[in-house]
């Protein structure tokens, strides 16, 4: 699979990673085998990138991940977390004594003595702008505890500023076919800038799968069931904060310009994942919850490239169906 550097770190990564968000909660129950099967998939497919966070399961995520390394020390796999949402999410709570904490527990949840890469977890914009945040971070490098540091945002305003008040790493924002904004200033910006660039919620949390409908429901348990309005968290999170309805609709169209614009045997899934791709992020983070979505996500990479026809029927569908729900948002 192709490489890509990730940003400052200087490590290369698959340009297809791994998002593990459903290792924890939030999207239902996967077994502790299946997530070491899904885990074990990815990695044969030529996965090299994890990204999993302290509060995903409480630590189950991590945890997992951490077995996984264990079982598997020649797997080259290059892990990323997060930390700051086990906390009132105040300035006041992100301080030194906080992250060396927070750092702490991950580094026991996955087995290791300094962690590769650690982001910010959407904190308060002060958070991502603070001279002592940027401080407590280059601390936790010089002590060994992380290799390098990164943050996780909402919006791309935050994304601008954090590059320039923390020269992170990498940025791990929002980027798929229903949520396009970040193209306009983030990734040229973290280009400039040397910066690294993850894309989370490429599906929009499944729905350019194509495969939902109107009358889908999913499990209490489920951040499209619980979270569908902001209750929990930025509702940004779920389906890329696309209204539900709205969104099938997309989706379907999407589906329908995949089978008349893709290419042959590309599966919607797979088209939505290359799109992101051929943006220019470095990384993009599918969750799976079997194997034969791991192995299905990562074959993505391979795919030919999108023609231009296709990428542009796909910002026509954004601009007539999409952009007035999201792009002044985010």
């Amino acid at each position: 699979m192709e490489q890509r550097t990730l940003g400052s770190t200087g490590q290369a990564v698959s340009v297809v990673g791994l998002g593990t968000w459903q290792l924890g909660t939030d999207w239902g129950d996967v077994s502790e085998s299946q997530g070491l099967d899904l885990l074990s998939a990815s990695v044969e497919e030529g996965v090299t990138f994890f990204d999993t966070a302290d509060v995903y399961g409480d630590g189950r995520s991590e945890a997992l991940v951490g077995r996984f390394l264990a079982e598997h020390p020649s797997a080259g796999v290059y892990v990323a977390t997060k930390m700051g949402r086990r906390a009132e999410q105040v300035p006041q709570s992100y301080t030194l004594r906080a992250f060396r904490e927070w750092t702490d527990r991950s580094r026991k949840n996955l087995g290791v003595d300094r962690l590769d890469l650690v982001q910010l977890h959407c904190p308060p914009t002060e958070v991502l702008t603070s001279a002592q945040t940027r401080d407590a971070l280059e601390t936790l490098v010089a002590e060994e505890r992380i290799a390098a540091y990164a943050v996780s945002v909402e919006t791309c305003d935050q994304a601008l500023a954090s590059i320039d008040a923390l020269a992170p790493a990498s940025i791990q924002i929002i980027l798929n076919a229903f949520r396009r904004k970040p193209l306009e200033q983030v990734l040229p910006r973290a280009a400039e800038a040397g910066v690294g660039v993850i894309a989370r919620v490429p599906l929009a949390s499944g729905l350019l799968s194509g495969r939902y409908t109107k009358e889908t429901t999913f499990a209490e348990t489920d951040h499209r069931t619980f979270n569908r309005h902001g209750a929990a968290f930025d509702v940004g999170e779920t389906f890329a904060g696309v209204d539900f309805e709205t969104g099938v609709d997309a989706a379907q169209e999407f589906s329908r310009l995949v089978d008349e614009l893709g290419p042959d045997g590309a599966t919607p899934v797979q088209v939505a994942l290359r799109w992101v791709v051929q943006q220019g992020a470095t990384s993009v983070i599918p969750g799976a919850r079997n194997v034969e979505q791991a192995r299905a996500n990562a074959a993505a990479a391979a795919i030919e490239p999108l023609s231009q026809e296709l990428l542009s029927a796909l910002e026509n569908l954004y601009d007539e169906r999409i952009r007035a729900q999201v792009h002044h948002r985010w």
